[in-house]
C-alpha cells in the first residue's frame, strides 16, 4: 500500500499512522474524552466529494475498510476503528443553499444545530434539529435524528428530502424516495453501520414558530417518581406542541442548601412550548402548574429562542468530559423509571452526571412507524448520560453506569442508535430496529457493499 499515490489524488491531507500530527488528527476532535486504543492504518481529511471517492476507490483497490468521521461527538467512538482508512469530513461544513419562498436548504454534512437554526431563522425558517449544540447534521440524521418540537415536526430525518453520496463503489449518486431508495431509507437511522458517505443533504424547512416559551421547575430528589408518575398521566392531554423532559440534575446555587439531604441532587422539569402567540404558549404550558407536590422552585412561560435552548442544553452536556450514555426507549411510566434508579442516583460518584426522560405529549403517542431505518418510537425516552473529568475515577463511573442500566433494563423497548454503547454491548444494535428492518438493513448492506468496503458496526473494535 502507497500513501503517497492516494496524496497525489487528493486535495486534503493524507496522514500515514508514523505522522507526527496522527495523533491529533485521530483525537483531536472527539467529543467524549474517554478514548479507547483503536487507530486506522491512514486519515484522510477530505477536501471535497473527489477525495472521497478517490480515498474509497483506492481502499478498495488495496483491499482496505473505510470508516467515516462526522463531528467526532458519537459517545461510543465507533469512527476509531483498527486498520483501514478513517475519512474525516470535518472540511465539509457548508449552507450551500436555502431557498426562503420554498422552503428548502441544502447542506453539507458537518453543519452544527447551532449552526442551522442560526442561519435559517433569520429568514423566519426552522428545521427539526438536534438539542445538542455542537453535534453535526452527519451523525445526527443518520442516528435517526431524535429533534426539537418532535411531535409536530417528528424526527429530524422526517425533514430530509434527498442526499448525495459516495457509495462503495466509490460512485457519487443522489438517492431519495424515487432515486436510488436503498440508500435514502437506510441513511435515515442507519447510524455507524451505513454503507455509504453523504456528501450533501437536501432539507425541507419548517416556519420558525413565532412563541417559543419554556417553564422550568425544580423538586426534591425524593419526589422524582411521584412527578414523573404525573407526567405520565397528564402527556397525553398535553398539547404536541409542548416538549417535556424530566431530568435528575445537580441542584443550581440557589437550591444547594434544600438539596443537600440528597447530596445535592435535585429533579428537574423543562417544557417547552412551540407555537404562534404567547397566548397559545401560555395555554400549552398551563398543565405543568398542577404538580401534585410543590416546588422548590418555578420559571413559568419564559420567551425563549433556539440560542437560548442550545445554551440550555448545552451546558447540561459540558465539553471536555468522559462520558458513558444509555439512551432508551420505553412505554413504562416515568415514574417507574425514576423509582427504579433513584436509590443508585443518590451516591452518583460525579456531579456532572445527568440522567433524562424525554416525554412525549399528545394523544398521538407512541407515533406510527415511517418508510425509513429509523424504527424505535414510544411514550418516553433517555437514560443516564454519566459524564466525569479525570482518568482515576473511571472504574468508579463505569461501575455504577453498569449498575444504573441494570436497573432500568426491565423497562426498556429498544436503543437510540446515536446514544448508546453498540461497541462494548453488540446486541444493542440490532435491538434499535425493528426485526423486519434490523433485516433489511442487513440485505441493503449485502447487496450495496458485498465486498465490505466500509466497516459495519462491528468490525474492527477489538
Amino acid at each position: 500500500m502507497n500513501a503517497e499515490s492516494l496524496r497525489t489524488v487528493c486535495r486534503g491531507p493524507v496522514i500515514d499512522a508514523g505522522d507526527p500530527q496522527f495523533r491529533d488528527a485521530l483525537h483531536g476532535n472527539l467529543w467524549n474524552r474517554l478514548i479507547p486504543d483503536r487507530a486506522p492504518q491512514m486519515i484522510v481529511k477530505a477536501a471535497d466529494e473527489d477525495d472521497i471517492v478517490a480515498t474509497v476507490t483506492f481502499a478498495r483497490a488495496h483491499g482496505l475498510k473505510v470508516v467515516v468521521r462526522g463531528g467526532g461527538h458519537n459517545w461510543c467512538q465507533p469512527t476509531l476503528r483498527n486498520g483501514g482508512i478513517l475519512i474525516d469530513l470535518g472540511s465539509l461544513d457548508k449552507i450551500l443553499a436555502i431557498d426562503v419562498a420554498q422552503r428548502r436548504a441544502v447542506i453539507q454534512p458537518i453543519l452544527s444545530n447551532r449552526d442551522i437554526q442560526k442561519a435559517l431563522n433569520g429568514h423566519g425558517l426552522a428545521f427539526p434539529t438536534g438539542h445538542c449544540p455542537q453535534v453535526k447534521a452527519s451523525g445526527y440524521f443518520l442516528g435517526g435524528g431524535m429533534a426539537w418540537n418532535p411531535t409536530v415536526w417528528g424526527y429530524g430525518t422526517e425533514s430530509v428530502e434527498a442526499i448525495e453520496l459516495v457509495t462503495a463503489q466509490g460512485d457519487l449518486i443522489r438517492a431519495s424516495e424515487t432515486e436510488n431508495p436503498d440508500f435514502f431509507w437506510a441513511a435515515r437511522g442507519a447510524g455507524p453501520g451505513f454503507f455509504g458517505i453523504v456528501t450533501k443533504y437536501f432539507l425541507k424547512l419548517h416556519a420558525l414558530p413565532k412563541a417559543i416559551h419554556g417553564s422550568e421547575s425544580f423538586y426534591r430528589l425524593e419526589d422524582a417518581p411521584a412527578i414523573g408518575r404525573w407526567l405520565g398521566e397528564a402527556a397525553p392531554t398535553i398539547a404536541p406542541s409542548v416538549e417535556l423532559t424530566q431530568f435528575l440534575v445537580k441542584a443550581p446555587p440557589a437550591l444547594a442548601a434544600q438539596a443537600a439531604a440528597q447530596n445535592g441532587w435535585v429533579c428537574m422539569v423543562t417544557a417547552t412550548a412551540f407555537e404562534d402567540t404567547p397566548e397559545a404558549a401560555r395555554r400549552a404550558l398551563a398543565p405543568l402548574d398542577g404538580a401534585p407536590v410543590a416546588p422548590l422552585s418555578r420559571a413559568r412561560a419564559t420567551p425563549l429562542d433556539f440560542e437560548q435552548l442550545f445554551d440550555a442544553s448545552g451546558a447540561l452536556f459540558p465539553e471536555g468530559v468522559r462520558s458513558r450514555v444509555e439512551a432508551t426507549y420505553s412505554n413504562h411510566c416515568p415514574g417507574a423509571l425514576m423509582a427504579a434508579i433513584l436509590p443508585l442516583w443518590r451516591s452518583a460518584p460525579s456531579a456532572t452526571s445527568v440522567f433524562l426522560s424525554t416525554i412525549f405529549c399528545g394523544p398521538d403517542v407512541p407515533g406510527p412507524q415511517r418508510d425509513m431505518a429509523r424504527s424505535m418510537t414510544s411514550k418516553v425516552y433517555g437514560g443516564p448520560w454519566t459524564m466525569w473529568r479525570e482518568a482515576d475515577d473511571d472504574q468508579a463511573n463505569a461501575a455504577w453506569h453498569q449498575a444504573v442500566i441494570a436497573a432500568l433494563k426491565p423497562f426498556n423497548i429498544g436503543y437510540y442508535i446515536g446514544e448508546t454503547d453498540t461497541v462494548e454491548q453488540p446486541e444493542i444494535v440490532a435491538q434499535a430496529f425493528t426485526p423486519e428492518k434490523w433485516q433489511r438493513l442487513c440485505a441493503l448492506r449485502d447487496k450495496h457493499d458485498p465486498d465490505r468496503v466500509f466497516f459495519d458496526y462491528f468490525d474492527g473494535l477489538r
